[in-house]
């Protein structure tokens, strides 16, 4: 089949009324997130001068990663669509709190609202990957991952774009209340989507423990932990190219840092190219090679980024992005499959901090060692790491599935 048929062809997914109702709130809710926070960013910036300030904004959002098992644990212990429902009315409240903002003084209110933001997006992550599971039979799970991703990639190229010219145009309250308008907007579609749940499991573990239960059944089921600790790896590493990427364009590629954004283009589109042919990658060679064949197409493209070549260095950035997303769809595809439905959401928070936090650290890791040392260096330890990580999944994909006995889920080989 070719290339352009994949992409014509009507996901699998799509036969399932619910997730056809999920669709509309998925475009709703990143038309939010992909438009607020780089505008909230942009007005820290203009309201301190400082690039450290716009920075943290960053950083508050990556730190409510932290409440992962909280959020994962409360996911698993209640109806996963009225937590959605609950938990995008309550972002709307949160977000109309930065109307109170009007000077640098109350810097403060915008870190909080930004964390809480955060912890908001662990929670509907958590709980959406619940519901996907409960609504796709196995065999769906990756045509209706990839379509997610193709959407939310989609929207990354236009709404951070459309975002700034509002926050540009007509200043920080106009993007504050059209974010306020998609959350409303989203919890009124949810209403409409209709799944029948798996009822939460009972349990009289202590809350520590049950809290935990995410991190022990990715340790204990082959070959989703190691497969986990690969994956983690090689996106921490990639932090070096969120360093690195200024001085590629400034001394590596002579172009003004303005180029940045057609860069950025073009790794959306390499993304959303991926998020439309995962699921036919992932039925014909399953999930672990097509997240591992991901990784190396990003260590591919990263290397591109040394060449100093503008030739080589666009579609090695469009690499960057297909790699990417290939082994996004294919490691959530896995987890999902791998997951009994009512430990959903404490294996996906567990999972968020495993890939999220170390690529935070590694940030400003990063940020201090890019004065001192030389770009490329930093390119070519993420190119070595991304490439291991890569000979492991495909060493690791030829192990046997196994699930423990206590969280038995279905699952094939």
């Amino acid at each position: 089949m070719s290339a352009l048929a994949v992409l014509r062809r009507r996901p699998a997914a799509w036969q399932h009324q619910p997730f056809r109702r999920l669709l509309p709130a998925w475009v709703s809710t990143n038309l939010a997130d992909s438009a607020l926070y780089l505008s909230v960013a942009v007005w820290v910036k203009d309201l301190t001068g400082s690039d450290a300030a716009a920075a943290i904004v960053f950083a508050a959002l990556g730190l409510a990663n932290l409440t992962g098992p909280l959020m994962g644990h409360l996911v698993d212990k209640v109806s996963r669509r009225p937590v959605m429902i609950v938990a995008n009315l309550v972002g709307a409240a949160l977000v109309a709190a930065l109307l109170l903002v009007t000077s640098a003084s109350q810097l403060w209110l915008v870190y909080a609202v930004i964390f809480g933001y955060g912890t908001l997006n662990v929670l509907t992550a958590t709980a959406q990957s619940g519901l996907l599971r409960d609504m796709l039979p196995d065999e769906h799970l990756a045509s209706g991952n990839g379509l997610l991703s193709t959407i939310d990639q989609a929207l990354r190229l236009v709404s951070p774009l459309l975002g700034t010219a509002l926050y540009v145009a007509l200043g920080p309250a106009a993007v504050v209340w059209v974010t306020v308008a998609c959350f409303l907007l989203t919890a009124l579609l949810l209403t409409r989507v209709h799944v029948r749940e798996t009822p939460p499991e009972p349990s009289t573990d202590a809350f520590l423990r049950q809290a935990g239960a995410g991190f022990r059944h990715l340790a204990a089921t082959s070959p989703l932990g190691a497969v986990t600790v690969l994956t983690s790896a090689a996106f921490a590493a990639t932090a070096m190219l969120n360093v690195a990427v200024f001085p590629v364009i400034e001394h590596g590629l002579q172009l003004p840092t303005a180029s940045l954004g057609v860069l950025v283009s073009l790794q959306g589109v390499g993304a959303v190219v991926a998020g439309a042919t995962a699921a036919t990658v992932i039925g014909r060679r399953g999930e672990v090679w097509t997240l591992s064949a991901g990784l190396g197409l990003l260590a591919l493209g990263a290397v591109t980024l040394l060449s100093g070549s503008l030739a080589l260095v666009l579609p090695g950035i469009a690499a960057v992005g297909f790699g990417v997303t290939w082994c996004v769809v294919a490691f959530v595809t896995l987890r999902q499959r791998l997951t009994p439905a009512r430990m959903q959401g404490r294996t996906a928070a567990a999972t968020m901090m495993a890939l999220n936090l170390p690529q935070a650290l590694l940030t400003l890791v990063g940020a201090a060692l890019v004065a001192a040392i030389d770009y490329r260096l930093l390119i070519a330890g993420t190119v070595l790491v991304v490439l291991l990580s890569t000979v492991g999944g495909f060493v690791v994909g030829r192990r046997p599935v196994i699930v423990p006995a206590a969280d038995s889920a279905p699952a094939t080989p």
